[in-house]
């Protein structure tokens, strides 16, 4: 469905973010993209969807291809045509708008006679947004936020849909839920793209991962097998063995070295 071959990203014609980045998501499957905070994870989904220019980013090598068909130089809404939708991190909203007009924004690639149908759909799914569709959206709570965003992107009946830090800020049960809707994103035929911080809910939803660290990709596997890894488990899932912390901190020191090297 997805293939990122290679892929070099430069900042301000200075900032090389990317270093040869390459991962495929399946027709269908859900693949998560773990990292820490800099490691150029929402850069990746940039290049994907088409916003890199806003960001004065460029590709400087490789390739996205989607279904076969090359990324490089179209624009979002061409993106969004094709078959792929983003929700990014920290929802972005319009919240001024209503919640029913959020949902149309989300489909204003798709034929107007389509638009209310799946709306009543997002409606039937969510009832506090049926409840509240003539209110502004930023009267919403986090959580109803969340579920608005994730229900607008899928207002265009995407084959992709694209999560950047989807649990960010959200309460324990919230994350349950929200959870809960990307598997059923995910059982109705829609390949998930998941960039999550929580590590532990992204690899319970993946087939497979892939870690990024500053630019590159210095593991991936199975799900099960990166949370079965010593390394992932301690470095992203706080599971240790009773180190004392000095001594664990060497440790991971010296492992994320030879990760890098």
């Amino acid at each position: 469905m997805l293939t990122v071959q290679n892929l070099e990203v430069v900042y301000h014609q200075v900032v090389l973010v990317l270093k040869g980045v390459s991962l495929a998501v399946p027709d269908g499957g859900v693949v998560c993209l773990l990292g820490p905070n800099g490691a150029g994870k929402t850069t990746l989904l940039r290049a994907i969807t088409g916003l890199l220019p806003i960001h004065e980013g460029q590709v400087t090598k490789g390739e996205v291809t989607f279904a076969g068909i090359p990324l490089a130089g179209r624009r979002p809404d061409e993106i969004v045509r094709l078959g792929i939708s983003q929700v990014m991190e920290g929802r972005r909203i319009f919240p001024e708008l209503t919640v029913e007009e959020n949902l149309q924004a989300g489909a204003y690639t798709t034929p107007r006679r389509d638009t209310k149908a799946r709306a009543d759909r997002f409606y039937s799914r969510f009832p506090v947004l049926a409840e509240r569709r003539h209110r502004p959206a930023g009267f919403l709570s986090g959580g109803e936020q969340q579920m608005l965003a994730i229900a607008r992107a899928l207002m265009s009946d995407p084959r992709l849909l694209v999560l950047d830090e989807p649990s960010l800020g959200l309460a324990p049960q919230i994350v349950a839920d929200v959870a809960a809707l990307i598997r059923e994103v995910a059982a109705s035929g829609v390949s998930v793209l998941l960039v999550e911080q929580n590590a532990a809910m992204a690899l319970s939803l993946a087939s497979k991962g892939y870690i990024l660290e500053t630019g590159r990709v210095v593991r991936e596997g199975l799900s099960a097998d990166l949370s079965a890894d010593e390394d992932v488990r301690e470095f992203y899932l706080g599971l240790g063995h009773g180190d004392t912390k000095s001594y664990r901190d060497v440790k991971l020191y010296r492992r994320r070295k030879r990760w890098l090297s």
